[in-house]
């Protein structure tokens, strides 16, 4: 079947009605499933992912480049058309970089950045503008920190692209009813089964038992899959995550919003022509909404509605009334609206207490460990970071190269993350909110008054009653909006108008870039509460006195390169002399596999560099993991030279020799690193530093055995 024709032809991937039923752990169904005994091997699939959306398909790409065996169960029996996420920052991009030009494909699909760098604000799109906000910087296009530009495209487009390349490494998208052949029970690698539900989950001495329910000749059936490791990646209400108790801490119910996807060729040529913009923010008497542009070329839209049960409920927003109101937002009537589909929502900003479960069996990942309000466009990015992070990990545990505690390091450096992205996405959240309470219509009191409303002394009035009272407070409250009062010639509008521009001016609105945190993040030994005495600091070998990462301040900060152990690794173009002696020009990101388990030394030509070089090879092979060294040249070192490091590494052949790119922007290599030229870095497969040296060592074997045992987290070899 080919993946594509999956797609739903209507947004079929949300049933307002569906209700999640969490069984307990160790739960076994009483219910009676259909008579039928499915075939079941005793084989065991060493990673299943529960859930298919964006971060479950890339971990699934990741681990199988990785040479792990893996398959994917998703409950829907389709992927859904709904635009969803759309905002990929650099960090995601680097990774995507690594998916066979998955980046590349992106930046090439997607609408022109002059379509989409603004936030526009105004009283309806063909009304006055009240601001906008240009969130590119001269910058952001120079690719100086990252080889790689962030980007605006739309999540189910991206599920296609990221299906077209499980396609290429053999990967089948199928059903139940496609299952053939006589060991239908056992869910081989390579497979996306659409259409099963994770219904129970059950340890035992062999790995997890999941329990599939689906739908078999209209009969609901039960399938035991048995894996090594599960992986649950599925979405904000997580099955997996309820099935062990694992509960969420944080802020909930921020706001509850409608979300109306529709289409509309009419306004999207207007708003090319006349106002291009990523998001609109539409105040005005009749009606308030945020619009998400995502494609003005083809017209495709989402736009956002507060929302208020149970005075409003979901069925008051029908097809015919979300018409009327993107009428009102827009400013006059659209020929050729075509709502596609309507589904409600709520924003919650919270992290699983725990990532990791079932003595390192259970692992969470993407929505299903941490909610953020869509602000900034945190979730997806640090889902898809998280499957990064994930990756490799699992890979040297199947591999037998690390003891499943390994994963430990996941939590540690992970949780982290996520609460750090959860307190800058509040905080840019409340940034937003600043826009209208500015202009005199504060949500924060329209949340106040619903509540008085559902649980003062307005609970004891009808339902009718109460939904009256709530739209004439809130028709009362757009009255500030009007014309007549927000204008520069009225004193009170005046004064509102100039609050507005100030908060644009100073940054205090919306921020779509976040370059500090995006890129700048730092896997940190402080934050951890686990007590494994092996993963005191991760998956690496902390410094003494390492920096204590700024606060998140909810603007934006231009990230600052930094090779400390947890951070990532600096971008930086670099040269490489071919056999033909042509050039080749990447970057340093560009020297860390993606296909194989290998971590990469990068050193300066001297000789003890070299001699560390030589005992990381030796006790690499001990630790049965590749190794591949980068030799680090000054600007102009290699030319007409090709081999430069052939004597001082042989016999070891894992290296490659390469040269600074001469930039007016950029300093050296080991500059940029805050390092001298006698130092060395050991970067992971997750292009984050593992280790670096920047003192002299006397005994390279033993420090070396020192610094892989603690990354691997397994005990000292002797060699």
């Amino acid at each position: 079947m080919g993946f594509l024709k999956i797609f739903s032809k209507s947004n079929r991937f949300y049933n307002p009605k569906t209700k999640i039923k969490a069984y307990p752990f160790h739960y076994i169904s009483n219910r009676r499933y259909r008579d039928v005994t499915i075939n079941e091997r005793a084989e065991i699939l060493p990673v299943l992912i529960v859930g298919a959306g964006p971060v479950g398909l890339v971990l699934s790409i990741l681990l199988t480049k990785l040479g792990v065996k893996c398959a994917v169960i998703e409950k829907s029996s389709s992927f859904s058309q709904h635009p969803q996420a759309h905002f990929i920052n650099n960090r995601t991009m680097e990774v995507f970089r690594k998916l066979d030009g998955l980046a590349e494909e992106i930046e090439r699909l997607q609408p022109p950045v002059d379509l989409w760098r603004k936030f526009i604000y105004c009283t309806s799109l063909y009304g006055s503008m009240l601001g906008s906000v240009d969130h590119m910087q001269p910058q952001d296009f120079k690719r100086v920190v990252s080889p790689v530009s962030v980007a605006h495209f739309s999540q189910y487009k991206l599920t296609k692209l990221l299906l077209k390349q499980l396609e290429k490494l053999n990967f089948c998208v199928c059903t139940s009813d496609e299952l053939e052949g006589p060991n239908r029970g056992w869910i081989g690698e390579r497979n996306i089964l659409l259409g099963y539900e994770c219904a129970s989950i059950t340890a035992t001495d062999d790995g997890i038992v999941v329990g599939a329910k689906f739908l078999k000749d209209g009969v609901m059936t039960v399938r035991n899959i048995r894996c090594g490791i599960l992986v649950g990646s599925d979405g904000a209400g997580s099955t997996v995550r309820k099935l062990m108790g694992v509960a969420m801490k944080g802020e909930t119910d921020l706001q509850k919003l409608v979300s109306v996807h529709f289409m509309s060729r009419d306004l999207g040529n207007y708003l090319l022509g006349e106002r291009p913009g990523m998001l609109f923010f539409i105040f005005n008497t009749e009606a308030i909404g945020v619009l998400v542009a995502h494609d003005l070329d083809q017209g495709e839209f989402v736009l956002q509605l507060p929302f208020y049960p149970p005075q409003q409920t979901f069925e008051d927003f029908n097809a015919k009334v979300c018409e009327e109101l993107i009428t009102k937002l827009v400013g006059r009537k659209l020929v050729d609206i075509n709502v596609i589909g309507i589904k409600p929502w709520v924003m919650h900003a919270e992290v699983a207490e725990k990532f990791v479960s079932s003595n390192n069996q259970i692992i969470l990942a993407g929505d299903a460990a941490h909610r953020f309000p869509p602000a900034g466009g945190f979730g997806m990015n640090t889902g898809i970071q998280d499957a990064h992070n994930l990756a490799w990990k699992i890979a040297a545990i199947v591999k037998g190269v690390s003891p499943s505690s390994l994963l430990q390091t996941y939590e540690m450096e992970r949780k982290p993350v996520a609460v750090s992205n959860t307190a800058l996405s509040i905080q840019n959240f409340r940034a937003a909110m600043k826009v209208p309470a500015a202009l005199g219509i504060d949500p924060a009191v329209a949340n106040s008054v619903q509540r008085i409303i559902s649980s003062g002394f307005g609970s004891i009035l009808p339902t009718g009653l109460q939904k009256a009272i709530l739209d004439g407070i809130f028709m009362v409250g757009r009255k500030q909006l009007s014309e007549s009062l927000l204008n520069e010639n009225n004193p009170l509008g005046s004064l509102r108008l100039g609050k507005l521009r100030r908060i644009f001016e100073e940054g205090d609105s919306l921020q779509l870039q976040f370059p500090a945190e995006d890129l700048g993040f730092r896997y940190n030994c402080s934050n951890s509460c686990l007590t494994d005495i092996r993963y005191l600091a991760g998956a690496l070998v902390p410094e003494d006195g390492d920096t204590v990462l700024e606060a998140p301040t909810g603007r934006r900060r231009d990230y600052v390169p930094c090779a400390e152990p947890g951070a990532r690794l600096p971008h930086m173009n670099i040269r490489r002399l071919l056999k033909d002696s042509s050039e080749e020009t990447l970057s340093t990101l560009d020297l860390v596999s993606e296909d194989k388990l290998e971590f990469l030394l990068i050193i300066s030509p001297k000789k003890k560099s070299c001699d560390l070089a030589r005992a990381a090879f030796k006790v690499s092979e001990g630790f049965d993991v590749s190794l591949k060294v980068c030799v680090m040249w000054p600007h102009g070192s290699l030319v007409n030279r090709l081999n430069r490091s052939n004597e001082t590494l042989t016999p070891w052949s894992n290296y490659i020799d390469v040269e600074e790119v001469s930039m007016s922007s950029t300093s050296s290599w080991w500059d940029t690193c805050q390092m001298t030229n006698d130092g060395a870095i050991l970067v992971r497969p997750d292009e984050h530093i593992a280790w670096r040296k920047t003192t002299v060592i006397l005994d390279p074997i033993s420090e070396m055995e020192s610094v892989f045992s603690q990354v691997l987290g397994i005990q000292r070899t002797k060699l």
